[in-house]
């Protein structure tokens, strides 16, 4: 178990606040233009649907709908929230999936951009995203909102496709609210985290600071064969695996807004987080010719250690113009991840393998990405509509760096391997420009369209080899949105969108980096982006008593970003990146939320999805296609005013990959909540019931039929206490229950924490 002093320090600077990580101001609330879907299990009053013309235009509380352009899913009042990870919320958000990888899928699709209060992140980028989402607490969350055809405001950083966008709590309460909640479980497992806001005057304050200590086991089994497509011949080899991994995590942030006065609202918010992890491992392997000889036959050893830190630091200015309505936005923001990983083998061979390494070897990885972001933004209503218009500069730098050491069996002494060891460098620019023009058209047509044009400029430095190289693109990203309200309860809407994804620094690294004695991987620097146009058609009506969404949607992929693999030897494998084909997918969406006692209160959700993509490693010109279903049931049981109970079903269905599929996976996950007195409660979370947490792939090409699947330890159990304080009394302020899902629990309405404003 790793023990970092800034752990220590932390849990003993454990404080009352949270950085809500928005736009606060103490000026009045701006008028709300959509509110969030809870995905706790409170149920919703009747919808009455309205399409905002107009950042004026208001819609109260009791009018749920979803902004035209996207769907908001409240989250803090999920009794879970308390423990859970941003992973593991995202688990219950409609349609979006976060494997035991973290790696995120929404309705299938894996090319995911993640935004944090609507803007680009380096914690969220790359393969440092998932230890960011698997230690961020989901009691720093305010809302979740899922956008599957992004508007023109929005930018292609991170993948080009459909963006989920973290909503940061925040509060601007007159006066001081906090908590703290914590939570521990068996085998050293723990969490604890707190949050706070203190308003006054012309001056908003917030922060927050969090720690997390887990250990997972797994355990994994992978049978290939290698088919020669002369003779038809195979070659087996089977491999299997298992470790344990420790991992500390800390966090902290906070932020400031300040008044200069009627017009002009300052803003300043920073954050940093770190967490590092042990981990021990050992593989087995055994492969066989096609006579059925033996090729190799050997025990390895892995010790790893991994470190990654992240920061973020940012200010704002909004300035309210001489006509009603008229803003002006200008926010600049730096952030940076460093991630480390040091990983030391060890091989008993019994039958050794041809071109095998040395039976001791030491392999360090250093990853480091920075993100510059200087934006504005320009707003005006006027008689007919809403145009809004901005910029965005931004620029990107990521680092690889490989090094691989031989080690000495006797002295233990280290050889740098040239052949294994390369540095890869890659900027990124991009300048982007867009405009939207919202408006009404009739009294219950509504409309916005907008277009975005991006230049993008890549440099790229293959330094161990000294290659250079530059690519650079131009696009234009349209898109539209229509809106039909039917009538109080009932409203239409139409979107499309075209987008673009760009790959990103891993996918063009040329370099074959090790990854075992069977697998290594490389990037491929002639890729090109992948063009994606989608159109949605959605209902948001009410059934009785509940509250009902259903989206019809279908997109097309061209020049698709896909893995293929290839033997570059009789054992090893390499996994790399091509523009292969074409994809077509479509489905349907549905969400149910609703009470269907005083007591009992259900929330479901679903996707039905249809997709064809061509498959890699076929001599002929193939589609492989897949019907699935995926689900999610929330069941939320109040059995008086200080106890109730939630059990969340989980479901996802087949998925496609270039060469292969990806199997059902599925879960459940219990919650029991104990309100001890009006600010203390005692919490009981067990996430994964059944132990069932598993990844299950299938490959099939011509010359390669694999079968994966690896194990994680799911089944969690913890206990924990959460204790709310600070100014509760008067009109409109925060009330102490915390997250709550009884009788009198409300919806989680508001806006959507004000995170997107007019996007990037």
């Amino acid at each position: 178990m790793p023990r970092h002093q800034s752990s220590a320090l932390l849990f003993a600077l454990l404080a009352p606040f949270y950085a809500m990580a928005q736009e606060t101001s103490v000026r009045p609330a701006e008028p709300v233009t959509g509110v969030v879907t809870p995905i706790a299990t409170a149920p919703t009053p009747a919808p009455q649907t309205e399409v905002p013309v107009a950042s004026t235009v208001a819609v109260t509380a009791a009018r749920s709908s979803n902004r035209i352009d996207r769907q908001a899913y409240d989250v803090k009042s999920d009794p879970a929230s308390t423990n859970d990870t941003i992973a593991d919320t995202l688990n219950k958000v409609p349609s979006v999936a976060v494997d035991t990888d973290g790696n995120v899928t929404l309705r299938g699709r894996s090319n995911v951009q993640i935004l944090v209060d609507g803007k680009p992140s380096a914690m969220m980028q790359g393969d440092n995203r998932a230890a960011a989402l698997g230690a961020i607490p989901a009691a720093d969350l305010d809302s979740v909102e899922v956008i599957n055809n992004p508007g023109a405001q929005f930018g292609n950083e991170g993948g080009g496709g459909p963006i989920i966008n973290l909503v940061m709590r925040r509060d601007r309460t007159p006066g001081g609210f906090g908590a703290v909640n914590a939570n521990v479980g068996p085998e050293g497992r723990a969490n604890a985290s707190s949050f706070g806001s203190y308003t006054t005057g012309r001056m908003s304050v917030q922060g927050g600071v969090f720690v997390r200590r887990d250990t997972r086991g797994s355990d994994g089994e992978t049978n290939r064969d290698r088919i020669d497509p002369r003779t038809g011949a195979v070659a087996s080899s089977t491999q299997t695996s298992n470790s344990e991994t420790d991992t500390e995590a800390v966090g902290l942030n906070s932020s400031m807004t300040y008044n200069l006065g009627d017009k002009d609202v300052l803003s300043a918010k920073a954050s940093f987080s770190a967490n590092g992890s042990d981990g021990l491992s050992q593989e087995r392997y055994r492969g066989a010719n096609a006579d059925g000889s033996i090729d190799g036959d050997y025990l390895r050893s892995s010790v790893r250690d991994n470190d990654n830190r992240s920061y973020s630091l940012s200010g704002g200015l909004d300035h309210k113009g001489e006509r009603p309505g008229e803003i002006v936005k200008f926010d600049l923001r730096i952030s940076g991840n460093k991630g480390e990983a040091d990983t030391r083998f060890a091989s008993d061979y019994t039958v050794r393998p041809a071109n095998s390494t040395e039976p001791r070897t030491h392999q360090n990885n250093l990853t480091e990405t920075r993100v510059i972001d200087f934006t504005g933004d320009y707003e005006l209503p006027g008689e007919k509509g809403v145009f809004k218009a901005g910029y965005k500069v931004a620029q990107t730098s990521n680092v690889f760096d490989t090094r691989f050491y031989n080690v000495n069996a006797t002295t233990l002494a280290e050889s740098l391997s040239t052949q294994r060891t390369n540095r890869f460098e890659l900027d990124e620019t991009t300048v982007a420009l867009y405009g939207t023009y919202q408006l009404r058209l009739a009294e219950k047509w509504g409309l916005l369209g907008g277009l975005r044009t991006e230049y993008t400029d890549l440099d790229l430095n293959q330094v161990t080899t000294s290659v250079k190289a530059n690519n650079n693109y131009f696009d234009a990203i349209p898109s539209a949105f229509l809106t039909y309200d039917w009538s109080d309860d009932t409203a239409l809407r139409l979107s499309y969108a075209h987008r673009i994804r760009r790959p990103g620094a891993g996918d063009l690294n040329p370099f074959v980096v090790y990854r075992d004695e069977l697998n290594v991987s490389s990037g491929n620097p002639d890729l090109m982006p992948t063009k994606t146009d989608s159109i949605e058609l959605g209902l948001e009506t009410k059934l009785g008593k509940v509250e009902t969404n259903v989206r019809l949607y279908a997109r097309r992929d061209s020049d698709l970003i896909q893995e293929r693999r290839t033997f570059i030897s009789d054992t090893v494998l390499l996994t790399t990146r091509e523009n292969a084909g074409s994809s077509n997918s479509g489905g349907l969406e549905f969400t149910f939320s609703g009470r269907v006692t005083p007591s009992l209160s259900l929330n479901a959700s679903g996707n039905l999805g249809y997709s064809e993509q061509s498959v890699l490693g076929s001599s002929q010109d193939d589609k492989r296609s897949a019907t699935s279903l995926s689900g999610r049931a929330r069941v939320s049981y109040q059995f008086n005013p200080t106890n109730s109970l939630q059990l969340v079903l989980n479901a996802q269905g087949k998925t496609l990959f270039g060469e292969g599929y990806r199997q059902p996976t599925r879960s459940a996950d219990l919650s029991y909540r104990r309100n001890l007195s009006q600010a203390l409660s005692l919490v009981v979370n067990v996430n994964d019931i059944f132990d069932s947490q598993k990844s299950e792939s299938i490959t099939e090409t011509d010359r390669l039929r694999e079968y994966s699947i690896r194990r994680q330890e799911g089944r969690l159990v913890y206990v924990g206490l959460s204790y709310r304080f600070g100014s509760f009394g008067g009109a409109g302020q925060r009330r102490p229950e915390g997250p709550r899902g009884g009788p009198d629990a409300g919806p989680g309405f508001g806006p959507p924490g004000g995170g997107m404003g007019p996007g990037r």
